[in-house]
């Protein structure tokens, strides 16, 4: 199955390196993408423009693909499924959850020269990036890719329901299972009280998974693409 994988803010293609090999050695043909405005002199993108290229990847996988999503990139995940309910055989979403309609992408840290940049990492500290040693902050930090205004501000639309019908993992790394049902439950997490196949995968990480477990995750990934 192909899977499709979009990193969270900050991240291009690059983020998956070493989860690619992993993947395709479990018998699956991963699909990194690197979207608009996560490249040199990209600025001007918008979650328009993401999304366009996400659907051009669902549109031309030759199946039925999984469509993977980190951290706010879940949300990018979600709206594929919005719009292509008939071919995405089944959605990941590693360390995050679905924005709901209406709400802003990611408007989450400041805004400067129409980018938002890679605030550091003390927005990070505990659970979030307990596993990156210093080598690993370093290389992240040093890959961050500003995200465009247009991207992070860009305003969430939802349309078709039957996305509520396709089938649903949460990976959960810095946060665990029982943690995910309980914000579910209590309404907080509107997209997923709604979805009808909802199963949930631990894994032992910090918010990063691709780069400190990504072994790990691409068994997690795998055995999700062979349960859609």
């Amino acid at each position: 199955m192909d899977i499709l994988l979009i990193g969270g803010l900050w991240l291009d293609g690059s983020a998956w390196d070493r989860v690619v090999p992993a993947l395709a050695a479990l018998g699956h043909r991963p699909v990194p993408l690197t979207l608009p405005g996560q490249g040199v002199g990209d600025a001007s993108a918008t979650l328009d423009d993401q999304l366009a290229a996400v659907l051009d990847a669902v549109d031309a996988a030759p199946g039925r693909p999984m469509v993977v999503g980190h951290s706010a990139a879940c949300t990018l995940a979600w709206l594929a499924a919005d719009r292509r309910p008939g071919k995405v055989a089944g959605v990941a979403l590693i360390g995050g959850v679905p924005t709901v309609d209406g709400q802003p992408y990611a408007d989450f840290f400041e805004v400067r020269d129409g980018v938002m940049p890679f605030p550091g990492w003390d927005p990070f500290q505990g659970a979030d990036a307990a596993d990156l040693d210093d080598a690993a902050r370093q290389r992240l930090a040093a890959g961050a890719v500003p995200v465009p205004a247009g991207v992070a501000r860009g305003v969430v639309r939802l349309t078709d329901e039957r996305r509520f019908g396709v089938p649903v993992v949460l990976v959960c790394p810095e946060f665990t299972p029982a943690q995910a049902k309980a914000w579910i439950d209590a309404g907080d997490v509107p997209e997923l009280a709604r979805a009808e196949h909802v199963d949930f995968a631990d894994i032992d990480s910090g918010h990063w998974p691709m780069v400190s477990r990504p072994v790990e995750l691409a068994r997690v990934l795998a055995s999700a693409a062979d349960t859609a």
